[in-house]
Order: structure tokens, then C-alpha cells, then sequence
């Protein structure tokens, strides 16, 4: 029989069991999750690592959970940790997105742009335009393969580059937006004979070895660029020289190496050498917005304005008729093209 309630007299329940997360706990998961290491993370969060530490166990006694599995050598996510990730990352999100709306400001926002010079920069021109309440802050490294792993890890916000040739289980955690078909070019040291044509057919490159980043980590997806396009047209890639830091040093190696380097048409002018555009068939760099999946940011939304508006504007997104681009890489444009 149940019992029937007595107007005016509240019912007790029986208390259900409550557990308040703080933040702080989650964002020190997060971190550890994201670096797979103490002490890089704890440097990321700007707090000692005897600190950070006490957070994730803390955390681990309020979850009756055991988050990661720590070694002497190494630092991997149990099982649980793999399931409480998402849903960290989440509220953490949404926490961002609470201040945000309340204060009416919104944190930083690091915008890797490869190099000085390239078109990035105007995107990012645009985009504080858009949103000049939003602090848009510039980063100038080098390939969308280094970037990427910082946006995964949060170091990073948002990059530009060759989303296809990053690996799938990378691209997994990113989203992204095509913004340009970017033509490419031939950086050639002073006196090269192909120096005075004003462009260069791919097949005048035959029997020539040409830079094209090998060897640098940050890079990967450039050098596989330009192994689909070498392919079967007697190319070769030049192999890894030391990684050059400035436009002196960059300078310095391509005299004493003589190379021809694969570079595209924005690329800055450098002393001592000549850019040419090449041509027969037009060689495309595809380049998207690269940032991390699930961020929330007004900033992301005004540099995806304003790189969809140049594109729209200058026509980034038109293929030439004699244009070159591998299947994979046309097929990711072409399916997140709006």
C-alpha cells in the first residue's frame, strides 16, 4: 500500500549520493591526458608539478577511479580516463563559454600563420575586424604537422594548412574549413638557368633535386606533397639539411646547398634567390583552417568569416582548369566545402 502524502507536510527523500567536481581537477586531468606527462603539463599550466599531482589524485579518491597508470618511464589514460576525457574536455568548454557570456570577453586566442607574408595574415586582418573585442594573438612557425599536435594538446588554438596529410587518428580530434587551393612555386638560388623563364614547367624540374622540408618534423605534410607531385616526373627531394631559424640562416643553407626549394606563390622574397610559379600542370597546396574540435570562440568564428569571405572575394577556392591536387586531399576540400 502506499502511503498517501499530507497536504502541507513536506516529504523527506532519501539523499542521492552528490559529487561536485572542481575544474581545477578537471583541468589538470585534461592537461596530463593531453601531454601523457607531469611535468609538461604542470609547465603548460604554470603550476609546480607537486601540485598538479595532488589535483589528479585528488580527483582519482572523489571518482573512486584510477585515471592513468604511471610508470618510471611513462604515463597512459586507463580505461577510465579514456571514458571521463570527453566529457572533461566538455565542461571544461562549457565553463569558458560561461565566462565568456558573463563578462562579455573571451580568452585569447593563438593563431599559428606559418610564416610572415603568406595570406594567412589577412585572414587573421580580417577576422580582428570582425571581432575587435576578441584578443586574436599571432604565432609565425613552420607546418601544420607541429601545429596540429599543439591544438590537440591546447598549446594552440587554430593553424592553417594541409589537413589531408595529417595522420587520420590526429585529424580524428580537429575540425576544419577549406579556405585556399594555393598555387604553388619554385624558390631558385641566384644564376639557376630556370631563373629566367618566368615560370617553370614541372618537366624542366626533371633531374633536379628540390627542398622540400624533408627531415623537419613539423613538416611531414609538406614533404608528402611534394612526393605525390615528384612522383613519376623524375624529381627528386632533396635530403634533410639542418632546420634553419630566420631568413639569414635559411638564406645561408639554400647558397651552400644550391636546392631549388618547393614553396608557393605568397612566399616571401628572399634575398638571393628567385621565385617562379610552375606551371604545366599548376601545382595546388591545399590549405584549411585547422583548430580543435568542440571549441567554442568567438574568435574561431570571426577568422572562419573572414577566410570564407576572402575566398569568396579572390576566388581561393576555384580550381584552374590545368590545376594539380591529389585525389585524397580534393576529396576532404570538396566533402567540408560549404
Amino acid at each position: 500500500m502506499t502511503e498517501e502524502p499530507v497536504p502541507g507536510v513536506r516529504r523527506e527523500v532519501p539523499a542521492v549520493a552528490r559529487r561536485d567536481v572542481e575544474p581545477r581537477l578537471l583541468r589538470a586531468f585534461v592537461a596530463v591526458a593531453e601531454e601523457l606527462h607531469f611535468t609538461r603539463a604542470a609547465n603548460r599550466l604554470y603550476v609546480a608539478q607537486q601540485a598538479l599531482s595532488r589535483d589528479v589524485r585528488r580527483l582519482e579518491r572523489e571518482l573512486g577511479a584510477e585515471l592513468f597508470a604511471r610508470t618510471t618511464r611513462q604515463v597512459t589514460l586507463t580505461a577510465d580516463g579514456e571514458r571521463l576525457l570527453p566529457y572533461a574536455r566538455r565542461v571544461l568548454a562549457a565553463q569558458d563559454d560561461l565566462l565568456a557570456a558573463v563578462t562579455g570577453a573571451a580568452r585569447p586566442l593563438l593563431v599559428d600563420l606559418n610564416s610572415p607574408g603568406l595570406v594567412f595574415g589577412r585572414i587573421l586582418e580580417r577576422a580582428r575586424e570582425l571581432a575587435p573585442e576578441c584578443e586574436l594573438m599571432a604565432r609565425f612557425e613552420s607546418g601544420l604537422t607541429g601545429s596540429a599536435a599543439d591544438i590537440a594538446a591546447g598549446r594552440l588554438d587554430v593553424s592553417f594548412g594541409r589537413f589531408a596529410g595529417l595522420d587520420p587518428a590526429l585529424r580524428a580530434g580537429l575540425d576544419q574549413q577549406p579556405v585556399r587551393y594555393e598555387p604553388m612555386a619554385v624558390l631558385l638560388p641566384a644564376g639557376h638557368p630556370l631563373a629566367e623563364l618566368d615560370a617553370v614547367p614541372l618537366v624542366a624540374l626533371a633531374g633536379e633535386t628540390v627542398y622540400a622540408g624533408a627531415g623537419n618534423p613539423k613538416t611531414l605534410e609538406w614533404t608528402g606533397l611534394a612526393r605525390l607531385l615528384f612522383e613519376g616526373r623524375g624529381i627528386e627531394i632533396a635530403p634533410p639539411a639542418p632546420l634553419a631559424v630566420g631568413a639569414e640562416e635559411f638564406e645561408r643553407i639554400m647558397a651552400k646547398n644550391r636546392h631549388p626549394v618547393l614553396a608557393v606563390v605568397d612566399f616571401p622574397a628572399m634575398p638571393g634567390a628567385e621565385l617562379r610559379p610552375l606551371v604545366d600542370p599548376v601545382p595546388l597546396s591545399p590549405v584549411s583552417m585547422v583548430w580543435r574540435k568542440g571549441l567554442s570562440h568567438p574568435g574561431v568564428t570571426a577568422l572562419r568569416t573572414a577566410a570564407a569571405e576572402l575566398a569568396a572575394e579572390e576566388g581561393w577556392l576555384e580550381k584552374p582548369s590545368d590545376g594539380w591536387v591529389p585525389a585524397a586531399d580534393a576529396r576532404i576540400m570538396q566533402l567540408h566545402s560549404s
